[in-house]
């Protein structure tokens, strides 16, 4: 799994085999027999109770392959909007992280190379209060089933100890979906027992869909009209959508 050269060999990788199994027993039994809505809250609450030095943390996936994502879980709001934000701009360290399947830190989002790298998101999350982002891939069969994104408040990078607590825990959160997944009588490999965290998504494809209708435009263009909105607003993509669907936003305004 990513990040398995920063976990040790030998002895040391038979401990961490120990650990990994621990957790991931402690992560199932935190979400079984809970129902498709409570358990991704319950999944966030155990992941952070056992980082707790970070200050919040999502958990996210790709939608249908798409560059557009879907926040399974999130401990709080901040988590929640440093999530869609790198969906809703088309860059940030969960993007990277996906792509490049291996984790991505962003120590210092108010200095270079971080501002370089990502000067869109590095400015939105800086004023939401977050000053260090850390993603995780969470390793599924060929791409990525998704991300653990961290977040501290100000800036610094995670002691070698946090680090490999938090691979272990995305390691275990890969393991537990999987594992719920294919106990699922619906399994069809991709991750049916979280259905409630589509219903984003599916905001989006609302609003995409009366933007088409709108202006005469394809899905594409559609999307991108209102990623920009959002961009332009200071807002998230889904916010933009749920404006829209209530008729508070209008595109044909630009």
């Amino acid at each position: 799994m990513p990040g398995d050269e920063l976990l040790g060999g030998g002895a040391a990788e038979q401990e961490t085999d120990v650990e990994r199994s621990r957790i991931v027993s402690e992560l199932v039994a935190g979400v079984s027999g809970l129902s498709p809505s409570e358990a991704p809250g319950a999944l966030c609450r155990n992941c952070l109770a056992l980082l707790p030095e970070v200050a919040g943390l999502s958990i996210s996936m790709p939608a249908d392959g798409s560059d557009r994502g879907v926040v399974l879980c999130a401990s709080d709001d901040v988590a929640a909007r440093l999530a869609e934000l790198q969906y809703t701009l088309g860059e940030g360290p969960c993007r990277e992280a996906t792509r490049l399947r291996a984790p991505v830190f962003a120590t210092n989002l108010t200095r270079a190379p971080d501002t370089r790298r990502w000067p869109l998101f590095s400015v939105q999350a800086t004023k939401a209060g977050v000053e260090a982002v850390f993603s995780l891939p969470l390793a599924g069969t060929g791409t990525p089933l998704g991300t653990l994104d961290l977040y501290q408040k100000t800036p610094g990078s995670l002691s070698a100890d946090r680090l490999r607590t938090a691979l272990l825990v995305a390691d275990a959160v890969t393991l537990t979906v999987l594992a719920l997944d294919q106990a699922s009588p619906d399994f069809e490999g991709v991750v049916t027992w979280l259905p409630g965290a589509e219903s984003d998504r599916e905001e989006v494809h609302q609003a995409t869909g009366m933007i088409m209708m709108q202006l005469g435009v394809s899905a594409e263009e559609a999307l991108l009209r209102l990623r920009a909105r959002a961009v332009t607003h200071g807002r998230t993509a889904t916010e933009v959508a749920r404006a829209i669907i209530e008729r508070t936003m209008d595109l044909r305004d630009d």
